[in-house]
């Protein structure tokens, strides 16, 4: 008779003791499975610091190339510093067809090639950059002069910075969610460069086009 109250009184309570332990043993392993989850994702997360690439480098004013002169090289941040105006045109820099509004500002331009991803150079004798790999050419803006490139280089966000690095006076405005050139503010004092913002070129027609010049 006590046997079989014992056996209704465990029936009657909804869980046995093994459904109990195996209760326990599942939310132990789901624990321990969504701490595995944490720490892998925390790994993955990219995290970047100020001076090294995919985060942000801080250029002194002084540092930036003048008006429409060779680009200055920041090899540590993959990217090209430009200093832009078509209003005063000379080699380097200049108006062209397709060119609905005056190109005047600051740009930092990503130093891979929008074709096969080659690691592209300035060279001054031709006052152009030209990518080695496969022959494709860009004006001092990064607009495309040849193909085979299929776009114009991508650029990074700018930002003004007065002397404390942290006060922003001006940022990089978008046009079809590309970077305009900057025009530096009074005060400016460093140009931020955000390596982990970057926007990919357009696909605007071919300089060479224009010119009739093409290969």
């Amino acid at each position: 008779m006590a046997s079989q109250a014992a056996s209704v009184s465990e029936a009657g309570s909804g869980m046995s003791r093994r459904e109990f332990l195996y209760y326990i043993w599942g939310a132990s392993i789901a624990l321990l499975t969504l701490q595995s989850v944490g720490l892998l994702v925390w790994f993955l997360i990219p995290r970047f610091r100020e001076g090294e690439f995919g985060g942000q480098f801080f250029v002194p004013i002084d540092s930036l190339p003048g008006v429409n002169e060779a680009p200055a090289n920041f090899p540590d941040g993959r990217f090209w510093l430009v200093n832009l105006n078509t209003e005063e045109p000379n080699e380097l820099m200049y108006p062209a067809p397709g060119d609905n509004l005056p190109i005047i500002g600051v740009a930092s331009i990503y130093k891979v090639c929008t074709h096969l991803g080659c690691i592209y150079s300035w060279t001054p004798t031709n006052s152009r950059f030209e990518c080695p790999c496969h022959g494709s050419k860009y004006r001092l803006d990064g607009r495309r002069i040849e193909s085979p490139a299929p776009r114009t280089l991508d650029r990074f966000k700018v930002l003004a910075m007065a002397e404390d690095k942290t006060t922003v006076l001006g940022e990089s405005t978008l046009t079809d969610d590309f970077w305009n050139p900057l025009e530096l503010p009074e005060g400016t004092a460093f140009i931020g460069i955000d390596t982990g913002d970057r926007k990919l070129g357009p696909s605007q027609v071919l300089l060479c086009d224009f010119t009739n010049s093409c290969p």
